[in-house]
């Protein structure tokens, strides 16, 4: 039997990051979610990649 795989990716995901929230926060992020159709971890992988390229510059 052959081992489980996902769909094959550019930018394979090994870590698992685990934070705390406020309620409201948990409320904005559910609100982009449903507005966009993102995932809440692209949205937080976007966000991370939008502060990043600020502080870059």
């Amino acid at each position: 039997m052959s081992p489980r795989m996902g769909r094959p990716t550019d930018d394979p995901k090994h870590s698992t990051v685990k934070i705390r929230v406020s309620d409201e926060d948990i409320k904005r992020l559910d609100f982009i979610s449903e507005k966009t159709g993102l995932s809440k971890s692209e949205i937080l992988r976007q966000g991370i990649r939008e502060i990043y390229e600020k502080l870059k510059k």
